[in-house]
């Protein structure tokens, strides 16, 4: 698609000319000196309409600079003065909408222990004159049809809006909340602050498209939009769009060969920003964001600044999963010593590092403390909650339970899980199933989407 600009003629070799951006340091480009009119200079400034593809500019005509309009020989301008825009007097806030009462009321108000009781409850006017009683003198009937005054409601009974509703969270490995997005809108209508997202910074990016050539700055550009394929569905479109028009078409082997020598600075470049946004965000970052950012440094080739970076990343890294997982360790520790089996098997399942194992000491306890537990005095309720837990934990197949409940449940539930737990299948008189396979995460179905219907 063409454009114009303005350009300024810097020189004339023979049947071509020079040309650059007015205003501009360094010629853009050439054009054929055919197409500039009769009478032009060079330092000249003209209107050019020109057309930008991933190799050059094109000038396709010229034409000469603007001249005054007839209309107005004088050159003279009607400006519009804008009056200046000056606030009401009075300002007017508006409460939030919401289903509670408003806390202005209330401390105008007072509270209800605060209020005269004298003269009973207040009546409230109808439109038509008559008087009603107020909303809160009115009767309540509970289910079996009884009425009861307002003041006998308890606390329990009150209209739920008046609670404050906790956001619903979620907790990551690392022990950091993240708040659902169904919480409650604040005072001014906006919801609260969800998980800290790693920022981008865009300062390194900048800087390498800066030093780029016109040439190289549209292949540069694409390559930090989607890499390689980008560039290349880039090419195929514009070829495509070429032939319809029947202008002559780029050679993509050049295209693939310049985005290939910038690919690697390009990468680079989008590394740097990550680091930079992660290391700004400093302590608010989640760990799972900043484990990220130092693993995909191993796809990049470092220079002595992005070096830097990656050695302060890891730094931050190494310390909160060390933190992590003495405090694991610690409740780990505390589990043991109060003999809560539950707790200990819930904290081997979840470990704040892939790469965290039990010592041989904390398992032969927890394997002891979990068979101990294990049986058939043991009520229905808390065996099932046990057998449950322990399925997922690592220590699963040196459990040795003493018993099972005389419950049906709980026989299933044994029959079940006896390939996790082998002594399952000694206590039943079975043969000892294999172990189940490892679980594996489901992969997203991919759709193919359906052909246009015409």
């Amino acid at each position: 698609m063409s454009r114009r600009i303005d350009i300024e003629i810097t020189s004339i070799n023979g049947p071509t000319a020079t040309w650059r951006a007015a205003g501009a340091r360094q010629p853009k480009g050439v054009l054929n000196v055919s197409l500039l009119a009769s009478g032009f200079t060079v330092g000249g400034t003209y209107r050019a309409e020109i057309e930008q593809d991933m190799e050059s500019i094109e000038v396709l005509s010229v034409a000469p600079p603007k001249t005054a309009s007839p209309m107005d020989p004088r050159n003279e301008r009607i400006s519009i003065l804008v009056p200046e825009q000056k606030g009401p007097d009075v300002q007017v806030i508006y409460a939030p909408k919401g289903r509670g009462r408003r806390d202005d009321d209330r401390s105008d108000r007072g509270s209800r222990s605060d209020r005269p009781r004298s003269g009973g409850p207040r009546e409230r006017k109808s439109s038509d004159g008559a008087s009603r009683p107020a909303r809160g003198a009115r009767p309540t009937s509970d289910r079996s049809g009884a009425d009861r005054a307002p003041s006998d409601r308890s606390s329990s009974e009150r209209p739920t809006s008046d609670r404050p509703r906790s956001p619903r969270a979620s907790t990551d490995r690392d022990g950091s909340r993240s708040t659902d997005r169904r919480a409650p809108r604040g005072a001014g209508g906006a919801r609260p602050a969800g998980p800290a997202q790693p920022p981008v910074t865009t300062t390194f990016r900048n800087a390498l498209l800066a030093s780029l050539s016109a040439e190289q700055l549209p292949v540069a550009e694409q390559l930090l939009r989607g890499g390689m394929p980008s560039v290349r569905q880039a090419v195929a479109e514009q070829n495509r769009n070429a032939e319809a028009q029947g202008r002559p078409t780029i050679n993509a082997e050049v295209i693939d060969r310049i985005a290939e020598e910038l690919l690697g600075k390009t990468n680079l470049a989008f590394w740097k920003d990550r680091a930079a946004g992660a290391i700004g965000a400093g302590k608010e970052l989640r760990l799972r964001d900043l484990r990220a950012v130092v693993t995909s440094s191993k796809t990049v080739n470092l220079d002595d600044e992005a070096r830097v970076q990656h050695k302060e990343l890891q730094s931050a890294l190494n310390a909160r999963v060390e933190a992590l997982r003495t405090e694991w360790t610690a409740k780990l520790d505390r589990a043991l010593e109060n003999s809560d089996v539950l707790e200990a098997l819930r904290l081997t399942i979840r470990t704040p590092e892939p790469t965290t194992r039990v010592s041989s000491e904390a398992a032969a306890k927890i394997v002891s403390m979990t068979s101990a537990a294990l049986t058939a005095e043991t009520s229905p309720a808390m065996w099932k909650e046990i057998v449950n837990t322990a399925v997922e934990s690592p220590v699963r197949r040196l459990i040795k339970p003493v018993g099972i409940p005389a419950d049906a449940e709980c026989s299933a539930l044994a029959v079940k899980n006896a390939g996790s737990i082998p002594e399952f299948a000694k206590l039943l008189g079975m043969k000892v199933p294999p172990p189940p396979p490892p679980t594996k995460p489901a992969r997203p179905v991919r759709r193919t989407p359906s052909p246009r219907r015409s």
